[in-house]
């Protein structure tokens, strides 16, 4: 977490003290708990999970509670000036739910007797793209930590899951948002 903290930092796409670690998120089944939020430059959020080790099925079924908590409805009531929000809408959507739903951020960390990570960055795209919401409702892109501290977070380092985008490599900036 910290090398992929200083990375952002050194880019200037977020300061340092700009990041939550674990915090919970409510969702119908289980709690979402990203390994940060962090809050960037630009004034809206990114979910970032860091991987060393966790199982691709896990990887998956923390991207489906992602979707989850996308598509959890709304809790609470509204008022007459606006309609009843979920969760996601009132804590990353801004006041006037002008934010789309913030991105998440996959870096595959090097790890002992595992494969290497952009081996398992792969493999995850392959896995992930089956998640119905991938394409379209969620913003999931990966990089492999040597490349994130290389090129910093501002560079060309991240690459989309699904829509087609293949190898590509992208800057923070230039990633397709969330619908």
């Amino acid at each position: 977490m910290v090398d992929t903290v200083v990375a952002f930092h050194q880019a200037e796409v977020a300061d340092h003290a700009d990041w939550q670690v674990e915090v919970a998120h409510p969702t119908p089944a289980k709690n979402l708990i990203p390994d940060g939020v962090v809050l960037l430059a630009s004034g809206s959020s990114a979910f970032v999970e860091i991987d060393r080790t966790m199982s691709y099925a896990r990887l998956v079924a923390k991207l489906e509670r992602y979707d989850a908590y996308r598509n959890a409805p709304a809790s609470g009531r509204g008022n007459a000036a606006r309609a009843p929000r979920s969760h996601w809408q009132e804590t990353y959507a801004g006041l006037s739910l002008e934010r789309p739903f913030p991105p998440v951020l996959f870096v595959f960390a090097p790890a002992p007797s595992r494969a290497a990570p952009t081996t398992r960055e792969a493999a995850f795209h392959e896995r992930a793209r089956r998640v119905g919401s991938v394409t379209y409702r969620l913003t999931v892109a990966t990089t492999p930590l040597p490349l994130l501290t290389r090129d910093r977070a501002d560079g060309r380092v991240w690459r989309v899951v699904g829509n087609g985008h293949g190898e590509e490599r992208r800057a923070l900036a230039a990633l397709p948002k969330a619908r």
